[in-house]
């Protein structure tokens, strides 16, 4: 069975750091393009990162290039979120995903 389960979400002051997780089972992360999407509150999903398979090329919605890092352990099969300098707007709820599949989300709350 395919599955994806995000960790490490919380609340944190603007400027402040977290690192989200995503353990995957059921396929091998190395293989397959891995995306973070959030929803802030009242909206839809929107693309945060990508990283895809075998070489590992990344890229960022412009909004968090510079403060995110996507990045992944193919030993641990997980995928990690590495956000610093957060702010306000990075507020709501992010899934990892790969095609067909999403995780449950874990949520990130931004504020003073």
């Amino acid at each position: 069975e395919v599955q994806l389960v995000e960790s490490g979400g919380g609340l944190v002051q603007p400027g402040g750091s977290l690192r989200l997780s995503c353990a995957a089972s059921g396929f091998t992360i190395s293989s397959n393009t891995m995306t973070w999407v959030r929803q802030a509150p009242g909206q839809g999903l929107d693309w945060v990162s990508s990283i895809f398979a075998g070489g590992g090329y990344t890229t960022y919605a412009d909004d968090v290039k510079g403060r995110f890092t996507i990045s992944r352990d193919n030993a641990k099969n997980t995928l990690y979120l590495q956000m610093n300098n957060l702010k306000p707007e990075d507020t709501g709820v992010y899934y990892c995903t790969t095609p067909g599949t999403r995780g449950q989300g874990t949520q990130v709350t931004v504020s003073s």
